[in-house]
This record gives structure tokens, C-alpha cells and sequence, in this order.
């Protein structure tokens, strides 16, 4: 154990969310490889004991505990879904682990164990309500998967886009694993309703049929899309390209982000992956948080959660995104809002983005559903 850091990874790539969680895993397998291959830290390599949870969230509580208690791991990059992180918790503080957590999720949470790389609402929802009403109308449908981080955001959503002067025509959850008659009647509300667009939270291949349905439809989706917080360039690739140009994506990274690191990011994710993969907004913060994690370990000198906990929070880095810094009260870190317009090749043109990095705001505690956030 002297010569190695052990961490645990525990993403799927089997399941409802194999293609995003998938994503998760690569960008941190590539972080972990440029770091060895650089010499590790303090000289000692990264060693990663992996498990797939397949997307169920009883195999991410036992195998949690099975990295921190068996595998004799302190330290875990893993969770995707919000319902997964709330299997996990209980776990990692029980037994005084560290949980690097990368993805966008409902905000409302702080724990001493959990580092937030991911989105938070206001990262990522008030920019999209302000979009969705000054390009397409007020006139908004709700459809999202049956769990907390779907709930949680249409309930932000509701609250900017009322505060703006919208119109929420309806709101409805499925399951995770939706049927294709569900996904159907799901369609021929908006076919009956005809909202201006629609905001969709539904996700995994639920999401990626529906989106194939409504491209059937033969709705124009330049001036009707399916706006999400979710679906990125890897299960665009999956449900194809041609079926999804207009729909609207608010995320902090695309791809086609312009910016030195991110060239190198693209360019070293395909040399590794190959060259038809294409990045995204779930492998870009899974990828950060270990050059994160890297940095404070070589400051603490030890896996300590405490040390590394209280180290990571000093740190920055230029992310292929942006600039990063950690938010030390929250612990979650200032990203670069942004919203892209899904294009034919199946990467996005980016809309708007940000000036700079927006801190984050997870308990809504200084937003204002009000703020005019296109002109900032």
C-alpha cells in the first residue's frame, strides 16, 4: 500500500445509464492514466479498484461498502443519478470516506464527504428558462423521469419561467425505464397541447427513445425542440445525429468549447477512445475531479480524507471548460454556464455562454428566479 494510492470508481456501464455513466468512467480512466503516466503523485502511481453497478441503486449501496470496508478504500469517484448519490451517502459518512461526485444534479445538499464537481441548478436552469422564452415562446411542457433530481429541477424550472412571465401547459413523470405506449401518450400531449417547447428530464434510454419519437412527429424542431439539461453529445451519437439537430442543451462544457485545454482534452479523450467518440459534459467533470483530487493528494502527502477534503477546496485548474475554483462554503465549484443548439454532426453550436465562471448556488439562497441572466 506504500507504493500505490488505491481509490475506488463505481459508474456503470451496464443499465438504464450505461452510455452517460460510461462517459463518467472514461474521462476519469483518462485522468488517471495522463496522471501516472506523468509519474503518479509523489511518485506513487494511482491504482483504481472499479465495480459496475449496472444502474442499480441496492449494487452501488453494497459495493460502496465493499470499497470501504474490504477493498480498503477511502476515496471514491462514482454516482450519476441523484438517486444513486442518496444510496451512497449513508455509507461514505458512516465510514468516513470521500465521494467525488461529477454530475449536474438538484443542489439542496452539503456533506463534509461529498466533493460537487457537477452543475447546480443555477448553473444550468436559469440561463435555459430565460432562453426558452426570448427564442421560442412561454408556452412550456414538463416531461421527466419519477425520481428526485427530475422533481427537484421542474420545480426550479417552474418557479424561474412563472417568475418570467411562462406558462407551464403540463407536467408529467414516467418511469426511469419507461414503455413505448407511455413514451407515446407522452407525445401525443404535445402534439395536443402544442407548447412552445418542451423541457424534458427524462433520461438514459427512455430519453433516447423518446427523442426518436419525436422526431416521427415531424415537428420542426427549430422552432419547437426538446430542451434538456442532460442529453449531450454521446447519446445524440446514439439515437442519431440527424434526429436531434435543434434541440437545446444547457450545460457548463460542450465539446466545441473553444479553448487551448480543451483541444487537448478532445484530442487525448479520441487518441484514447477512438476516433468516432466524442466528448461530453458527463466525461469532462469526471475527468477534472481526479486532476483535482491529484493536486490536493500532493499536498496532503496522504489519502486522509480530512487532509484531502480540506486541501481540494484551495485548489483551481484550467479545466478544458474554464478556469475552475472550489465555492469553500458550499463545496462546489464555479463553472461556465452555457446553452448549445444541437447541429448535424451531432455536436452542438454554442447559443450563449457565460462571461466567466458563475459561482454556485445550491440552496438558491442569493438567486433571484427574476435576474435577467442572457444579459449578464
Amino acid at each position: 500500500m506504500d507504493t500505490e494510492w488505491r481509490v475506488g470508481i463505481l459508474f456503470s456501464r451496464s443499465g438504464v445509464t450505461e452510455v452517460t455513466e460510461s462517459e463518467h468512467f472514461f474521462g476519469t480512466a483518462l485522468a488517471i492514466e495522463e496522471i501516472n503516466a506523468a509519474g503518479g503523485v509523489l511518485g506513487k502511481p494511482i491504482v483504481p479498484v472499479a465495480y459496475d453497478p449496472g444502474g442499480d441503486n441496492a449494487a452501488y449501496r453494497e459495493l460502496a461498502r465493499k470499497l470501504l470496508t474490504d477493498d480498503d478504500v477511502n476515496i471514491i469517484f462514482g454516482g450519476s443519478m441523484s438517486a444513486s448519490r442518496k444510496a451512497v451517502l449513508p455509507i461514505v459518512e458512516r465510514h468516513d470516506g470521500l465521494l467525488f461526485y461529477p454530475s449536474m444534479y438538484e443542489g439542496f445538499e452539503y456533506s463534509e464527504n461529498v466533493v460537487y464537481t457537477g452543475a447546480t441548478l443555477n448553473q444550468n436552469t436559469f440561463a435555459l428558462a430565460e432562453y426558452l422564452l426570448r427564442t421560442y415562446g412561454p408556452r412550456i411542457l414538463f416531461v421527466g423521469a419519477d425520481y428526485i433530481y427530475p422533481r427537484e429541477s421542474n420545480r426550479v424550472m417552474r418557479d424561474v419561467l412563472e417568475a418570467k412571465g411562462g406558462e407551464i401547459v403540463s407536467e408529467r413523470y414516467i418511469p426511469i425505464n419507461a414503455t413505448e405506449d407511455t413514451l407515446r401518450s407522452v407525445i401525443s400531449d404535445i402534439l395536443r397541447l402544442k407548447p412552445d417547447a418542451i423541457f424534458s428530464t427524462i433520461i438514459g434510454r427512455s430519453a433516447q427513445k423518446f427523442y426518436q419519437m419525436y422526431a416521427e412527429t415531424g415537428i420542426d424542431r427549430a422552432k419547437v425542440p426538446i430542451a434538456s439539461l442532460t442529453m449531450a453529445e454521446t447519446e445524440i451519437r446514439e439515437i442519431g445525429a440527424h434526429l436531434c439537430t435543434g434541440h437545446i442543451l444547457s450545460a457548463t462544457y460542450f465539446q466545441t468549447v473553444e479553448t487551448a485545454a480543451n483541444d487537448r482534452f478532445v484530442s487525448a479523450f479520441k487518441a484514447r477512445f477512438g476516433p468516432e467518440v466524442t466528448t461530453s459534459v458527463w466525461s469532462q467533470p469526471a475527468y477534472v475531479q481526479v486532476h483535482l483530487f491529484a493536486r490536493a493528494l500532493a499536498r496532503a502527502g496522504s489519502l486522509e480524507t480530512h487532509r484531502i477534503s480540506e486541501e481540494i477546496l484551495a485548489e483551481e485548474f484550467l479545466a478544458p471548460e474554464g478556469r475552475l475554483s472550489f465555492d469553500a462554503d458550499t463545496r462546489h465549484l464555479w463553472l461556465h454556464p452555457r446553452i448549445g443548439v444541437a447541429r448535424a454532426d451531432g455536436l452542438f453550436d454554442i447559443a450563449w455562454q457565460a462571461p466567466g465562471p458563475l459561482r454556485p448556488d445550491p440552496y438558491l439562497a442569493a438567486s433571484r428566479f427574476e435576474d435577467v441572466w442572457l444579459e449578464a
